[in-house]
Protein backbone atom coordinates (compact mmCIF):
# COMPACT_ATOMS: atom_id res chain seq x y z
CA UNK A 1 0.00 0.00 0.00
CA UNK A 2 2.90 2.49 0.60
CA UNK A 3 4.33 1.64 -2.45
CA UNK A 4 1.02 2.22 -4.34
CA UNK A 5 0.95 6.00 -2.24
CA UNK A 6 4.81 6.81 -3.41
CA UNK A 7 4.31 5.65 -7.44
CA UNK A 8 1.13 8.30 -7.11
CA UNK A 9 2.72 10.67 -6.12
CA UNK A 10 5.70 10.57 -8.07
CA UNK A 11 3.79 10.10 -11.32
CA UNK A 12 1.20 13.50 -10.00
CA UNK A 13 4.52 14.76 -9.35
CA UNK A 14 6.03 13.83 -13.18
CA UNK A 15 2.37 15.48 -14.60
CA UNK A 16 2.98 18.63 -12.57
CA UNK A 17 6.69 19.13 -13.85
CA UNK A 18 6.18 18.44 -17.29
CA UNK A 19 4.62 21.65 -17.78
CA UNK A 20 7.00 23.85 -15.63
CA UNK A 21 9.00 26.16 -17.64
CA UNK A 22 12.04 25.07 -18.30
CA UNK A 23 10.75 22.13 -18.96
CA UNK A 24 8.95 23.18 -21.82
CA UNK A 25 11.79 25.18 -23.02
CA UNK A 26 14.20 22.21 -23.10
CA UNK A 27 11.13 20.21 -24.75
CA UNK A 28 10.73 22.56 -27.66
CA UNK A 29 14.74 22.50 -27.73
CA UNK A 30 14.83 19.09 -28.20
CA UNK A 31 12.77 19.24 -31.87
CA UNK A 32 14.29 19.44 -35.12
CA UNK A 33 13.82 23.45 -35.11
CA UNK A 34 15.34 23.92 -31.18
CA UNK A 35 18.24 21.44 -31.66
CA UNK A 36 20.22 24.41 -33.31
CA UNK A 37 19.82 26.14 -30.66
CA UNK A 38 20.93 23.79 -27.60
CA UNK A 39 24.59 25.59 -27.66
CA UNK A 40 23.19 29.22 -27.20
CA UNK A 41 20.96 28.15 -24.20
CA UNK A 42 23.92 26.86 -22.42
CA UNK A 43 24.78 30.43 -21.63
CA UNK A 44 21.25 29.95 -19.82
CA UNK A 45 22.65 27.37 -17.46
CA UNK A 46 25.54 29.62 -16.99
CA UNK A 47 23.64 32.17 -15.93
CA UNK A 48 21.08 29.99 -13.69
CA UNK A 49 24.45 28.53 -12.12
CA UNK A 50 25.68 32.26 -11.59
CA UNK A 51 22.13 33.44 -9.61
CA UNK A 52 22.56 30.32 -7.71
CA UNK A 53 26.04 31.22 -6.44
CA UNK A 54 24.81 35.06 -5.80
CA UNK A 55 22.00 33.57 -3.40
CA UNK A 56 24.48 31.17 -2.19
CA UNK A 57 26.57 34.49 -1.06
CA UNK A 58 23.58 36.42 -0.10
CA UNK A 59 22.55 33.42 2.74
CA UNK A 60 26.02 32.86 3.82
CA UNK A 61 25.72 36.69 4.77
CA UNK A 62 22.75 36.19 6.73
CA UNK A 63 20.32 36.20 3.77
CA UNK A 64 16.61 34.47 4.71
CA UNK A 65 16.60 30.71 4.68
CA UNK A 66 14.01 30.22 2.00
CA UNK A 67 16.48 31.09 -0.74
CA UNK A 68 18.10 27.64 -0.30
CA UNK A 69 14.97 26.33 -2.11
CA UNK A 70 15.72 29.06 -5.17
CA UNK A 71 19.77 28.03 -4.69
CA UNK A 72 18.90 24.89 -5.47
CA UNK A 73 16.45 25.38 -8.12
CA UNK A 74 19.27 26.99 -9.76
CA UNK A 75 21.76 24.56 -10.03
CA UNK A 76 19.13 22.15 -11.32
CA UNK A 77 18.06 24.54 -14.10
CA UNK A 78 21.54 25.29 -14.95
CA UNK A 79 22.97 21.33 -15.28
CA UNK A 80 20.45 20.66 -17.51
CA UNK A 81 21.03 23.41 -19.85
CA UNK A 82 24.66 22.98 -19.81
CA UNK A 83 24.40 19.22 -20.27
CA UNK A 84 21.69 19.31 -22.92
CA UNK A 85 24.26 21.80 -25.30
CA UNK A 86 26.79 19.01 -26.34
CA UNK A 87 23.47 16.54 -26.30
CA UNK A 88 21.98 19.02 -28.68
CA UNK A 89 25.31 19.20 -31.08
CA UNK A 90 25.34 15.39 -31.08
CA UNK A 91 21.50 14.92 -31.96
CA UNK A 92 21.65 17.49 -34.55
CA UNK A 93 24.70 15.88 -36.20
CA UNK A 94 22.71 12.45 -36.38
CA UNK A 95 19.43 13.82 -37.76
CA UNK A 96 21.40 15.94 -40.70
CA UNK A 97 23.39 12.69 -41.25
CA UNK A 98 19.89 11.00 -41.54
CA UNK A 99 18.44 13.97 -44.31
CA UNK A 100 21.56 13.36 -45.71
CA UNK A 101 21.31 9.97 -46.71
CA UNK A 102 17.70 10.14 -46.92
CA UNK A 103 18.76 13.25 -49.98
CA UNK A 104 20.88 10.87 -51.37
CA UNK A 105 18.75 7.78 -51.38
CA UNK A 106 15.24 10.02 -53.07
CA UNK A 107 17.80 11.40 -56.05
CA UNK A 108 19.19 8.52 -56.79
CA UNK A 109 15.77 6.07 -56.70
CA UNK A 110 14.70 9.32 -59.32
CA UNK A 111 17.99 8.86 -61.69
CA UNK A 112 17.13 5.10 -61.72
CA UNK A 113 13.98 5.34 -62.92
Amino acid sequence: MLLYLFMRAAIGLHNLLQYAPTNLLLRWLRSRRGLKWGIPFMLLGATYLLTAALLATWLQHGGPSWLNLLVALGIWNGLKFLAFGPISLIRLGVIRLRESRQRKQSSSAHLTV
